[in-house]
């Protein structure tokens, strides 16, 4: 049996919400996506990979930090199975970032409640 999360969230002020998740699948913005996404306030980049696959490197995130976000929350899939290093932790808090890691299902959830305007990117692995 597959779990299925489901949020009923307005949008505010141009910051797309994340309505429903599910292993292997996302709605943001009334889109559906099959493969790992960055979730922006004003947009949604698909397909997103890392270059090591089920661990996060400082190339995976580059774009993410030029664009500078207050928050930025990575989604390690359902079951965690995405590792994000040291490393790479440091290097996003040296960069003034505030940085949440959690499994896809919660981090969604802290992602639909930030308040209303806040400059945050979800970085989200979509199944294991």
């Amino acid at each position: 049996m597959v779990a299925k999360y489901r949020f009923i969230i307005l949008k505010y002020n141009d910051m797309q919400m994340i309505t429903s998740y599910r292993f292997g699948r996302v709605v943001v913005g009334g889109k559906t996506y099959t493969q790992d996404v960055v979730v922006y306030p004003e947009r949604t980049a698909d397909g997103w990979w890392r270059k090591k696959g089920h661990e996060l490197s400082r190339e995976d995130i580059r774009e993410i930090l030029e664009y500078g976000p207050r928050f930025l929350i990575v989604g390690t899939g359902k079951f965690g199975m995405m590792k994000v290093p040291g490393e790479v932790v440091s290097h996003i808090q040296a960069a003034g970032i505030e940085l949440v890691v959690a499994r896809t299902p919660r981090a969604v959830r802290l992602y639909n409640g930030l308040p209303p305007g806040t400059r945050a990117v979800a970085a989200l692995h979509l199944t294991c």
